[in-house]
């Protein structure tokens, strides 16, 4: 049996498709599937150390965003499509695999063209509360569709649809205490407020937060992912911010967060700050109170849709963000942290919310489908 696995961009996309890929391997093993091999096509590896340590070979194909407004961005974005569609062509014959898992976005397209001319099967999980064009496409062909909200339902065919949540890593699943403040650097008594920003880090929220620091880190420790290309700049400008501040060493600050630094920031944090994509998820597994900031413009406001699903079980708080501003984060922060039914509340909000499993559960309708059309 051959699986290609496509999708990315994002960890958002990516990550997931690695969660699967470990549930894969693991049915792989116990069912001693030992022809079973994996691959993933896309336009980058996003991390090559992933996909070594899940066997999976990685097969290359342009992609290029479909746009629907037009700039000057469209005609070379259109190449690359139309190059992408070639390539993956040829990379899916020649691979020709027993079925497709695709996590939607642009960098998918291509390969899922390709599957639906040759006849392979196409399975496609959505994480989303309103569907990204291309899963909207596939689902039209797809065999199943997964999709992380209840919400998503009024968008695929129903006879499609497995509500199963979102696949999350294994070293996410569970959280540690155990040497994480020695680890981090971080005090034993002092209350830690984590801002996630994704894999991109959220600029409006980062400059939020910089405005917040000299007020916040009188009480909180602040463990902040910024995204690798904000760095330096934010370094240098919460440095100034902070120049004389007598709790400076309290705020850490990182372009981004290896996978032991979060599963240990899920074990100790008291409030975490977040945008609405997939990272969602992994905060209603850890339990962990939070403020949720979606992205104003996001794909049919998808975001906005993500957190107030997510907050219509308590789980969150929801600030957007033409309201947000300095002394509003730091009210709901203190509010959040310093009213225990307020925290408890959101700990079972986000317990609700939470489906476990939905790696698992996608893995197997991959082998069933994969092993059927393998005959």
């Amino acid at each position: 049996m051959k699986v290609i696995l496509t999708g990315g961009g994002t960890g958002g996309h990516f990550y997931p498709l690695m969660a699967v890929a470990e549930e894969l391997n693991n049915i792989i093993d116990s069912e001693n599937l030992a022809d079973t091999r994996l691959y993933y096509v896309a336009d980058k590896p996003y991390n090559k150390k992933l996909l070594y340590e899940n066997s999976i070979t990685f097969k290359q194909v342009s992609a290029g965003k479909l746009r629907l407004s037009f700039s000057l961005q469209v005609i070379p974005d259109l190449i690359k499509a139309a190059v992408g569609v070639f390539q993956a062509i040829l990379v899916v014959f020649s691979i020709f695999p027993d079925v497709v898992f695709s996590k939607g976005g642009y960098v998918a397209f291509p390969t899922v063209f390709a599957a639906r001319l040759l006849g392979i099967p196409v399975i496609i999980h959505e994480s989303d509360s309103v569907p990204g064009r291309v899963n909207l496409w596939s689902g039209k062909f797809a065999r199943a569709v997964a999709v992380s909200y209840k919400q998503e339902i009024d968008y695929f065919p129903k006879d499609k649809i497995v509500h199963t949540g979102q696949p999350i890593r294994h070293d996410l699943l569970e959280p540690t205490e155990e040497g994480a403040h020695e680890f981090l650097d971080l005090e034993e008594d002092t209350p830690i407020l984590w801002i996630l920003g994704g894999s991109l880090g959220a600029q409006k929220i980062n400059y939020e937060i910089e405005e917040a620091l000299p007020e916040l880190l009188e009480k909180y420790q602040v463990v902040h992912q910024v995204g690798k290309k904000n760095l330096e700049a934010m370094t240098k400008l919460t440095e100034a911010t902070l120049v004389n501040h007598d709790f400076k060493y309290r705020y850490h600050i990182f372009g981004e967060l290896n996978t032991l630094s979060m599963k240990m920031l899920a074990g100790i944090s008291d409030v975490v700050i977040s945008r609405a994509g997939s990272a969602l998820f992994e905060i209603a597994h850890w339990e962990i109170p939070s403020i949720i900031i979606p992205i104003t413009h996001s794909n049919g406001n998808h975001q906005i849709k993500n957190a107030y699903n997510y907050a219509r079980e308590g789980a969150c708080i929801v600030i957007e963000e033409n309201n947000l501003s300095t002394q509003l984060l730091i009210f709901e922060i203190n509010r959040i942290y310093e009213n225990e039914k307020v925290r408890e509340k959101m700990k079972a909000g986000a317990k609700s919310f939470n489906i476990e499993g939905a790696a698992r559960k996608i893995a197997e309708e991959i082998v069933g489908i994969g092993l059927a059309h393998d005959k």
